[in-house]
């Protein structure tokens, strides 16, 4: 699937091509994030035993909620990633940390693939920061991956995350991070992933 046709709500250079982010349909879109979040190599988004039909609904649910989004990533107009955008005061964090004024969470996948590009997760959480820090309001990127997931922890170290420390969630033991802008800005200045 190439020339993505979605209104394009931000668009980050990198050395790979054009990364944009676009609304996403959970019906147009539900083969495409069935075969994502359910394949081995997403097994931290825990969706692996979901039907086409849940996950629609999810994203359904998601897309209704006020304080939670979703949205599809292109390289070039091909769909290769999902960020989820959420208030972590009411969405998944809920009462687990002291929230600040200009806090959002925030997930992000990569789409599986047989042609891994040296530099692609590191090009899309650069963007998937870019997009989330375009806002003004957003002060701080609040993430909670699983403690074990030492890949995603290298990404987000990259990009200026600093670990708070492990935190029991219902469905994981996570790893609280933060990342403000001026972190964000000291970490990627002058490198163009």
């Amino acid at each position: 699937m190439n020339d993505f046709d979605r209104p394009t709500l931000f668009a980050h250079a990198s050395s790979l091509g054009t990364l944009a982010i676009h609304p996403l349909d959970p019906a147009a879109d539900r083969a495409l994030l069935h075969s994502w979040v359910t394949h081995p190599k997403a097994a931290y988004w825990l969706m692996q035993d979901q039907s086409p039909q849940e996950v629609e609904h999810f994203y359904r649910e998601v897309a209704a909620h006020p304080h939670h989004e979703a949205f599809v990533g292109t390289l070039n107009g091909t769909p290769c990633f999902l960020i989820e955008r959420y208030h972590p005061k009411h969405v998944e964090l809920a009462g687990l940390y002291p929230a600040r004024p200009g806090d959002i969470g925030m997930h992000f996948l990569c789409a599986p693939t047989d042609r891994p590009r040296h530099g692609f997760s590191r090009a899309v959480i650069t963007a998937v920061m870019a997009y989330l820090f375009d806002d003004p309001a957003v002060r701080r990127v609040v993430v909670e991956p699983d403690l074990r997931n030492t890949a995603v922890h290298a990404l987000n170290a990259a990009v200026g995350f600093v670990p708070q420390g492990p935190l029991a969630k219902p469905e994981k033991e996570a790893l609280l991070s933060f990342c403000t802008r001026e972190q964000f800005r000291a970490a990627t200045e002058g490198n163009t992933p």
